[in-house]
């Protein structure tokens, strides 16, 4: 019976689950079958039966693989009770979700429009994440949020169109659609690895007045191939289990999100479609790469960053994204050339790989800013103690340009010293 399992699971992959696994299923119950046949054919009646025991159980199992679940048209997370969700055609044909949060009425109002990339990539933007929005547009930015193509209550893409440079050329397509002349952008994490490969992109860098790139990820295949120090110690492996819903605990995507991610399955599997996929995949399925975001001393007080109603992530469009990142040749001649002042923030419990954020110090001269952010992880806001208003700070002293708060470390003479500093 073992072995008809197994042989199932080579045959998913080998078919990249061709006809929701039912083709790797019809050809290992064959298998079984015949195999049964041939074991009990000197056997008597009731011996013969008895060799098909196994490949019942077998088939039986396996089957579970291939009956989805969950709906396999996409359910998009219901509208948020604080924000109006807004939904935009871009010239690129992506529909994307957009949310403002308008300058308070009291105060200095800032005239240049903030316009917020998330991380993921193709996650859908936290309630986490609209608070510290929220706090921005108190302190007198105009900010703008929208979720990528294929995250949150952003409409879906074909597979293939996944791609980090049709993230870039959406932000393009948003503010030109936003219409209101040169905007600020915040990018974190992957958002980050967007807004810096659009500093090299100039006729996209040419739409932006000032760019803060949040704790980025790799900006390119020569920089995702970059291995080293990262930050302090994070609280993976320190947090409690994540509790809730899992959909790995169920036999269909446990196969299918784990043979994507060991690179077994294509993210164009036709084992589970992408929309089935992202109504499956729950905040718990994350595991510890949510506890990595935060210091090891925060491991016990790790806050709910998402409601289960409006957690969304696209796994396979995320890998999708990601590999055309790691495939891309090097944008360091292009960002060179960049003239967007920019400001790097690097929390100082990154699970980031440091030299993904130096790469782009070494490379942008327009970097006019560099901070490591104390006693924080990846999250860098993240509703625990002052965090959110020591980044609000960093990012609208930048944006104005007035004096940082934080000293400018590293500089790029520094980033020799930095790196050993976190070996």
């Amino acid at each position: 019976m073992a072995a008809l399992v197994v042989l199932f699971v080579a045959l998913i992959a080998l078919t990249d689950g061709a006809g929701s696994g039912w083709a790797a299923w019809l050809t290992a119950l064959g298998v079984g079958a015949a195999l049964a046949i041939w074991r009990g054919r000197r056997r008597s009646r009731r011996a013969r039966s008895l060799t098909f025991l196994p490949v019942v159980v077998a088939a039986a199992l396996t089957a579970t693989v291939c009956v989805p679940t969950v709906p396999t048209t996409r359910q998009h997370p219901p509208a948020l009770p604080f924000v109006a969700t807004q939904h935009w055609s871009l010239a690129t044909g992506s529909r994307v979700a957009v949310y403002h949060y308008p300058p308070a009425d009291t105060g200095p109002r800032r005239p240049v429009p903030l316009v917020y990339i998330n991380g993921g990539p193709v996650r859908g933007i936290s309630v986490l994440d609209h608070r510290f929005l929220q706090l921005l547009a108190r302190r007198g930015h105009d900010v703008y949020a929208y979720e990528q193509a294929g995250g949150g209550r952003s409409d879906l893409l074909p597979m293939d169109q996944y791609s980090i440079s049709r993230s870039v050329r959406d932000l393009g397509a948003f503010v030109d659609r936003l219409d209101k002349g040169e905007v600020d952008v915040l990018g974190f994490s992957s958002g980050g690895v967007v807004l810096t490969r659009a500093l090299a992109e100039p006729s996209v860098a040419a739409r932006l007045h000032r760019a803060v790139i949040a704790d980025p990820g790799p900006m390119d295949g020569p920089t995702a191939r970059i291995t080293g120090p990262k930050g302090r110690k994070s609280a993976r492996n320190l947090a409690p289990t994540m509790t809730g819903p899992r959909s790995t605990h169920l036999p269909r995507y446990a196969v299918a999100f784990g043979l994507m991610r060991l690179g077994l399955l294509s993210p164009d599997t036709g084992l589970i479609g992408q929309a089935e996929g992202d109504n499956a995949f729950t905040a718990a399925d994350l595991g510890s790469d949510t506890a990595s975001a935060y210091c090891a001393r925060d491991a016990h007080r790790i806050p709910v960053e998402d409601t289960a109603q409006n957690f969304s992530f696209s796994a396979a469009a995320s890998l999708r994204v990601q590999q055309t990142i790691r495939d891309s040749p090097s944008i360091a001649p292009r960002l060179e050339r960049s003239r967007t002042p920019a400001m790097l923030m690097i929390a100082e419990c990154s699970s980031q790989v440091r030299r993904w954020a130096t790469e782009i110090l070494a490379k942008d001269p327009a970097v006019q800013r560099t901070h490591v952010m104390p006693g924080v992880g990846h999250h860098m806001w993240n509703g625990l103690d002052d965090n959110d208003d020591r980044a609000a700070a960093v990012i609208t002293a930048f944006l104005q340009d007035k004096p940082a708060p934080l000293p400018n470390r590293p500089t790029r003479d520094e980033i020799p010293a930095f790196l050993r500093d976190h070996k």
